[in-house]
């Protein structure tokens, strides 16, 4: 008996408590696979005798040592699996590698086992899934409705229990809009954290390989296992981690920025969504959307397209006819843009992306719906560009950005369509920002899939090597030396209160400087004060400008717990006057 919802550590557990084997999985996923009704999501199939031949050779003495011993995964079929035709949905195009694709060796390394190949927008053109000659692959809950796309088969397969994960690919929202049109977590790793040798580019420089979970802890097993630097690809990156703050500032759309294509039901599942987010201790942030959404147009609005054109540039001169209406219409356009053309849009760009980094100054993460809609596949035949440009209003800037994305389930309308949100952060911080998907979607309780399963895999915290810094006075968020942290990269942890023997000082110094004291044996409120964090290379630099009669000691919280902290010299007391009873240093200013 295989679970209800796919998880790989409830499989795993399944596997070590003897109620199934790998063989037994596949062959219940076999029987799943035959018998769905949608003919549109594989393009192609391993054979069964292999894939059961690849279960049967896996050892369980291995189970502890492989990290995806045995779970059954999804290819999409832009990134090359071995001996199984590469068509990016263009039968033309198609020619059968020899090697996997790296990330598809990494995940069979770590005891991954593929089924086959998914359908998608054709040269990963499209955010619909529409666009194939394979079919159009249905969203798992209406099949009236578009699956989402590029990645559309990709997102089905997990969604309808067909697999437990699969890979996409995302340059301006493929592995995030088949996320929420199918209720799955979709992860998009900052460009270069996985390699994409062995995939076919849309747009070389922006491209992603991205991954389709039921939770986001098994995206991230997925990407431990999948990531790490490549020769074989130019923009491949060594991996980092970035971690923000466990209770962030999110920067949500105002209501002038918000655009829900007209459906009043996703405007209350967004609504309803940031409430969730605020009573979880996170704090809202309205940011200016304006420069976002300028750079979202400029993906296929400008000369960026030609991209698109360049990455299949030796076929689409010989086989334009080949290539689906729409698609060629897209690619074809970007011949009318010269290298100027290209530059002026670059500098663009760049003026936008100077606006969007004051608006990301002012918060942690983005959170913002991932698509404002869905469409039916009737709708979307009818008007497939500009409904198309619709679902990536919030999706496309992503990648010109450089940033990170996890989208997660986030409600139902009263139709029973799903709805969904993405957290999105600086590059390498998907650790923190799959945190926060897995503590939104298990307060939302949309589940997972086409069975809306809550999954049981929780999600641990990101581990930081950075060193935490308690302020109470002029470096305060807002303040007039707040700029000396944010300039050595510190990130704001929480704002809170000393514990109750704390006092605080004016300085008799001009103008007045704080001076916070420890005071055994006073029993006050305890003093405001917020917990900042540095790279430990950043901290020592910081704490060696520091003038007197400043220095860093031990500072307990109200909470028990003790950070490093700004204290005041004993000496530097005289003639100060004490403000503890304003309860903190902004008070004091204030009042």
């Amino acid at each position: 008996m295989i679970p209800d919802l796919l998880e790989i550590g409830t499989i795993h557990a399944a596997y070590r408590a003897g109620t199934l084997t790998p063989r037994g999985l596949i062959e219940a996923l076999i029987a799943r696979i035959n018998a769905y009704p949608d003919p549109a999501v594989f393009i192609s199939r391993c054979p069964d005798e292999e894939i059961l031949g690849h279960a049967e050779a896996l050892e369980l003495a291995a189970l502890d040592e492989l990290p995806l011993f045995g779970i059954p995964f999804v290819v999409k079929d832009n990134i090359d699996v071995a001996g199984i035709p590469s068509t990016a949905a263009c039968p033309e195009f198609a020619y059968t590698p020899t090697a996997d694709a790296t990330v598809v060796a990494k995940l069979r390394a770590a005891g991954g086992i593929v089924l086959g190949k998914a359908n998608l927008d054709q040269f990963a053109t499209g955010l619909n899934g529409t666009r194939s000659p394979y079919g159009a692959p249905r969203c798992v809950f209406n099949a009236d409705y578009i699956s989402g796309g590029s990645s559309s088969g990709s997102a089905v397969a997990v969604g309808a229990g067909l697999a437990v994960f699969s890979l996409g690919t995302d340059t301006a929202g493929s592995g995030r809009v088949p996320a929420m049109f199918n209720n799955l977590v979709g992860l998009k790793p900052s460009i270069g954290r996985i390699s994409a040798a062995g995939a076919v580019p849309a747009c070389k420089s922006l491209d992603c390989i991205s991954v389709f979970a039921n939770s986001a802890a098994d995206a991230m097993t997925v990407l431990q296992a999948a990531e790490g630097l490549d020769t074989a690809d130019a923009y491949s990156r060594a991996p980092a981690n970035v971690v923000l703050p466990a209770k962030p500032r999110l920067g949500i759309l105002a209501v002038k920025d918000q655009d829900f294509a007209g459906d009043a039901e996703t405007a209350k599942l967004y609504a309803a969504a940031l409430e969730t987010a605020r009573s979880l201790g996170f704090t809202l942030v309205e940011i200016d959307y304006a420069p976002f959404l300028e750079i979202a147009a400029a993906l296929y609005g400008g000369a960026f397209v030609a991209e698109r054109l360049a990455a299949i540039k030796g076929f689409f001169e010989t086989r334009a006819e080949a290539v689906h209406p729409v698609v060629r219409g897209i690619v074809a356009g970007a011949e009318k843009y010269s290298a100027a053309d290209a530059f002026a849009d670059i500098y663009r760009i760049q003026a936008c992306r100077r606006l969007a980094q004051a608006e990301l100054a002012k918060c942690d993460a983005l959170l913002l719906p991932t698509a404002p809609t869905i469409f039916t596949v009737a709708d979307m035949l009818a008007d497939p560009v500009a409904l198309n440009a619709k679902l990536g209003i919030y999706t496309n800037f992503v990648n010109l950005l450089d940033l990170a994305a996890v989208a997660v389930p986030a409600g139902f309308r009263p139709d029973g369509l799903p709805f969904g949100v993405t957290f999105i952060g600086p590059a390498f911080s998907e650790h923190s920002l799959a945190a926060y998907a897995d503590e939104l979607h298990r307060a939302i309780c949309a589940g997972s899939g086409k069975l809306r399963i809550l999954p049981q895999a929780k999600l641990p915290p990101p581990v930081t090597d950075e060193i935490t810094l308690v302020v109470a006075g002029a470096h305060l968020s807002g303040m007039v030396l707040n700029h000396e942290l944010q300039s050595l990269g510190a990130k704001l942890v929480a704002a809170t209160s000393t514990a109750a023997d704390y006092k605080l000082f004016a300085l008799a110094t001009t103008p007045p400087k704080p001076g916070l004291v420890h005071a055994p044996g006073f029993a006050g409120t305890g003093i405001a004060v917020e917990i900042w964090s540095l790279a430990p290379a950043n901290f020592g630099k910081f704490v060696a400008a520091l003038p007197a009669p400043m220095g860093i000691g031990k500072v307990t919280l109200q909470d028990g717990s003790t950070h490093p902290g700004f204290l005041c010299e004993a000496h530097a007391l005289d003639g100060a006057k004490d403000i503890t009873a304003f309860g903190g240093w902004r008070a004091y200013l204030n009042a």
